[in-house]
């Protein structure tokens, strides 16, 4: 389930415009972990067992996109968003960003790799990300391209 961390944080910035209370946080992390489990599931399987891995994959990721979503505050998605960020932008390769709430108690660390021009000539840089909150740690790894008017999209 690790795989899916990033684009689910990923996703939860472009909602977190929407989402102004804690409920509307926690239903949106919701909804793009349900989708994104069943996507994962739909991946496993065949027949019958394919359905069944969707519905487990949905389940699961509803459970920890919700909960993410509860315990993100928006100070700590402003933090990961803007040390994700200056990691992508001016970070040396393997050199850890980090950041922290010390309101929430959470933190955690962007470490980018070396960027390279992806085939569709915009250059790109894989990193490793890892969030703490309320003591448990997620670490990921996700790839992000920069776009034509200089800002970094989140691919996976």
């Amino acid at each position: 389930m690790k795989p899916i961390v990033i684009p689910v944080i990923a996703a939860m910035f472009a909602l977190s415009a929407c989402a102004s209370d804690q409920g509307s946080k926690q239903t949106g992390g919701t909804l793009v972990g349900a989708g994104l489990g069943a996507l994962l599931g739909s991946q496993i399987g065949s027949g019958s067992g394919k359905l069944v891995a969707v519905a487990v994959g949905a389940l699961a990721g509803a459970m920890f996109g919700g909960e993410i979503g509860k315990s993100l505050d928006k100070a700590d998605r402003a933090a990961i968003h803007r040390s994700t960020n200056n990691a992508l932008e001016t970070g040396r390769s393997g050199e850890t960003v980090a950041w922290n709430n010390p309101d929430s108690g959470n933190y955690g660390s962007v470490v980018p790799e070396p960027a390279y021009r992806a085939p569709s000539g915009e250059y790109c840089r894989e990193y490793q990300q890892t969030i703490t909150v309320a003591g448990k740690s997620e670490e990921a790894y996700g790839k992000a391209c920069r776009k034509p008017d200089g800002s970094w999209e989140i691919i996976k």
